[in-house]
């Protein structure tokens, strides 16, 4: 447990300190606006709640494509997630709808159970296990105008092998608040 707490710490801080130095270039690159009065953005940093709950990171690096990056907390585990994003606008300013695909890494510290059927425990990890999975995504996402808010609903289903052999499919889906810059 005290590996992943110290993993997830300096994973939060690293992304504190990319976040503030991405802020810091656009801030003094010619022609940046900030996101507060339009429907339009460039980066957001938010919490993700669902299957995959925690901290996300988005960055648009073209019109319509962007990167996001999810570090997701779990009781015993910590993941990773990158995916790359196209995004395609409505005719309601702000509103647009986005999928794309990834890939994610997961390790975990210790024991964790869930009641798979209803009649029977399944085993998901054990202590120390490392899972790598590839990940979609498919959502919807309004950047209120007025406000530097966006909110997001998404699905992002995986299929996920861990090391001792497990292989698992998860639809994921998730619900997001982002602070947009």
């Amino acid at each position: 447990m005290k590996n992943v707490n110290f993993v997830s710490r300096t994973f939060l801080a690293v992304g504190f300190v990319l976040a503030a130095n991405l802020v810091n270039a656009q801030e003094a690159s010619p022609g940046f606006k900030p996101a507060v009065d339009n429907a339009h953005y460039r980066t957001a940093i938010g919490v993700r709640a669902g299957g995959t709950s925690g901290l996300t990171i988005k960055h648009f690096t073209g019109n319509f494509n962007a990167i996001e990056g999810i570090i997701g907390f779990y009781p015993n585990a910590l993941s990773l997630t990158a995916l790359y994003e196209k995004h395609a606008g409505g005719s309601t300013p702000g509103l647009h709808w986005y999928y794309g695909g990834g890939g994610h890494v997961a390790i975990e510290s210790g024991r964790f159970y869930s009641i798979s059927d209803g009649r029977r425990w399944r085993r998901y990890y054990s202590n120390g296990e490392v899972a790598l999975g590839v990940d979609g995504i498919l959502g919807v996402e309004y950047k209120i105008p007025p406000i530097p808010f966006a909110i997001s609903l998404d699905v992002k289903p995986f299929v996920e092998v861990n090391t001792d052999g497990g292989a698992y499919l998860g639809l994921d889906p998730g619900l997001g608040i982002k602070v947009t810059f």
